[in-house]
């Protein structure tokens, strides 16, 4: 334990901007057909260095069939609340879960270029001690770890809603489910909170049959993937409000509620609008009243394109649909970035007006029909995926697989995992460094990045900006 607070923990969004800049990125490796364990890269980013965009250590897991997708700090900078926080707690360990294995990996990355295991959790720890399943986002609160779950018991995970469960920050320690009153939530994905003002977003994706072995049509057609955020008081881990996005919006996925706590608002991401095969981002806000709302305040055209060209899940529409699959806000609340999986395209919001989001930038990159390479010259398979700002917001980098049966799907062959990093003009735009190609091994993919010392999608902060 420290003697003081960690330095990269920081009161106010604004401070963490004013914060020296990462110079490592540790992203994950998964082995698509398990045939490999899944493991963890460290990746240079530091321009002055001579391995500059290159992996400079990979610690690989000992078992196999994990399948990594999201993972995250034990501590951040909401270890500085005022009511119930560990203050002198080291953003030290990484927590990593197995989305197909329901195992969880506690790693020590004080020496961050050599991390290493510290404990793994094994699958029936999970479900003895909460009886979920299929553990997904990893978020540091002030008094433990919370991890949401995407599956339920039993051997589908569909015995029972999955729910979000509590870990002890220092022990790792599973101490149990977190809802006292879940109302109508009946599937999970994401969430988020505004720790001052004391509630919780979460959202939904679907349940372990509708996803494991690839999107089922069927249930697309039929809207019965996920298509509502839920409103939770923190403290008291009771869900006070849902509202449903319209059961045409498919897959309400990932939740950025605005990093100041000032600011009562947040957005979040729908992958496909059935009826039109739109993208599209709602913003939701909290009334005077202590209710909240949500408006859809930015839609993304599908594309046009030959069946030809086209993998078999699409052929029937002649069309790309942009597919929504991951949005991350800088930590000045200016710009919202919005990864279109399908199309190939990075978009750049500039949300200074929550309520009426502007085009600021745009890089193409990857997709399904344009195969857009790297301004490097090589090829980036399949599209942007998981996004992550630097605390600056002066860079975004990003990954490309979304998930393994699902990549099969819309990108038939193996595309290989890559990480690209892109230059935030001081007024908006991007540019893609064409010096930073990261290629993973073969035989991985890659999925979500921390970046050293947090980013934009790990930290919750306790007080206003200035």
């Amino acid at each position: 334990m420290n003697l003081r607070p960690d330095p990269t923990f920081h009161a106010t969004p604004r401070l963490a901007m004013q914060a020296p800049v990462e110079t490592l990125a540790f992203t994950l490796m998964l082995s698509p057909d398990g045939t490999q364990p899944d493991g963890l890269a460290v990746i240079d980013v530091d321009p002055s260095s001579g391995s500059y965009g290159r992996i400079v250590h990979q610690l690989i897991m000992p078992n196999r069939g994990d399948e990594f997708h999201h993972f995250g700090w034990n501590a951040c900078s909401s270890a500085l609340s005022p009511l119930t926080g560990h203050a002198f707690l080291e953003r030290r360990y990484l927590i990593i879960p197995g989305i197909r294995s329901s195992r969880i990996y506690v790693v020590d990355v004080k020496e961050p270029r050599a991390p290493k295991i510290h404990k793994i959790i094994e699958p029936e720890e999970v479900f003895a001690r909460t009886g979920y399943s299929r553990p997904h986002t990893i978020h540091c609160g002030p008094e433990g770890i919370y991890v949401s779950t995407l599956g339920g018991g039993g051997p589908d995970g569909t015995d029972g809603p999955p729910g979000i469960f509590i870990m002890d920050c220092e022990t790792f320690e599973i101490r149990g489910r977190y809802e006292m009153d879940r109302g109508r939530q009946d599937k999970h994905y994401d969430f988020w909170w505004n720790l001052p003002r004391d509630y919780m977003v979460s959202s939904e994706w679907g349940l372990p049959p509708q996803f494991e072995n690839g999107l089922v049509p069927e249930d697309l057609l039929s809207n019965r993937y996920g298509h509502a955020i839920h409103f939770w008081k923190l403290r008291e881990r009771r869900n006070v409000q849902t509202i449903d996005l319209g059961e045409n919006h498919q897959m309400a996925l990932e939740v950025r509620p605005a990093h100041d706590p000032a600011r009562d608002y947040g957005f979040v991401g729908v992958v496909v609008d059935t009826t039109n095969l739109q993208g599209a981002i709602f913003t939701w806000w909290r009334r005077d009243d202590g209710t909240f709302a949500a408006k859809k305040t930015i839609t993304i055209d599908p594309q046009p394109a030959d069946p030809a060209d086209l993998p078999d899940l699409l052929k029937g529409f002649g069309a790309v649909p942009p597919l929504v699959t991951d949005i991350d806000l800088s930590l000045d609340d200016r710009f919202l970035y919005v990864s279109c999986w399908g199309t190939g395209e990075m978009l750049q919001y500039d949300v200074s007006d929550p309520m009426a989001p502007k085009l600021a930038g745009k890089v193409q990159i990857g997709g399904i029909v344009q195969k857009t390479p790297h301004p490097s010259g090589k090829a980036f398979g399949y599209g942007p995926q998981m996004v992550e700002i630097s605390r600056d917001g002066k860079r975004v980098y990003w990954t490309n697989s979304l998930y393994s049966t699902w990549d099969d799907q819309f990108y038939p062959g193996e595309g290989g995992g890559a990480m690209v990093m892109a230059h935030v003009g001081p007024n908006g735009g991007l540019t893609l460094d064409e010096q930073f190609f990261v290629a993973f091994p073969e035989g991985y993919r890659s999925h979500q990045i921390r970046l050293e010392g947090g980013d934009c999608s790990t930290d919750s902060f306790c007080y206003p900006s200035v």
